[in-house]
């Protein structure tokens, strides 16, 4: 009976001590994860692209540019109308993306980029978030503008991107395209990424 006992307790310590040391095993290689990053942006004049390829040489990931099924004017007065007409009427466009790459769940930071309109974001941008659920996601959002600086811009992201943890977002203005990289570089320091 002792005997049954005694092997019983050594089966009960190994098993246990066998679990712990899978347990450990595994916060070991949670921790030495690199975070999986996704850049994404839309972009009319091609500034916000250029920061966005910016981004993504210094910290990886996926790029993935967000497109309006139906494009907006080239010309800037038609397409700033546009913009106006449909940010009042909190109209979300259609838009393409490659769905291939875009399973938000395979990211835990998300950089999301767009152009200041009207002091928020593009609604490119604004049905790629209404499309996703951002809970337990990092979201780092970034713009380009023409004098406005970034104005309601992130807090409309932090808004609707709703449950994430959003970080300080980077505005570049049009004319400071030029040193855009400095800016980048600086930004992505001091928020420790890379």
């Amino acid at each position: 009976m002792k005997k049954s006992i005694t092997i019983m307790l050594l089966a009960i310590i190994t098993f246990g001590s066998f679990g712990k040391v899978n347990a450990q095993s595994k916060a070991v290689q949670t921790i030495g994860t690199e975070p999986k990053i996704l850049v994404v942006y839309y972009s009319w004049s091609g500034n916000t692209r250029q920061v966005a390829e910016q981004i993504q040489t210094v910290v990886g990931g996926d790029i993935v540019e967000i497109k309006a099924l139906k494009p907006y004017p080239e010309e800037y007065k038609q397409c700033v109308e546009q913009a106006k007409e449909e940010i009042h009427a909190n109209f979300k466009p259609e838009i393409n993306i490659n769905k291939r790459i875009l399973d938000i769940n395979n990211y835990d930071i998300i950089f999301i980029g767009s152009p200041n309109w009207w002091s928020t974001i593009a609604p490119p941008v604004a049905s790629f978030i209404n499309l996703y659920d951002f809970k337990g996601k990092t979201v780092i959002p970034f713009c380009t503008h023409g004098g406005g600086q970034e104005a309601n811009l992130f807090k409309d992201i932090e808004a609707a991107a709703f449950g994430s943890k959003i970080m300080k977002g980077l505005a570049v203005s049009d004319a400071n395209m030029v040193k855009s990289k400095e800016a980048v570089g600086s930004w992505l320091k001091e928020l420790k990424i890379k």
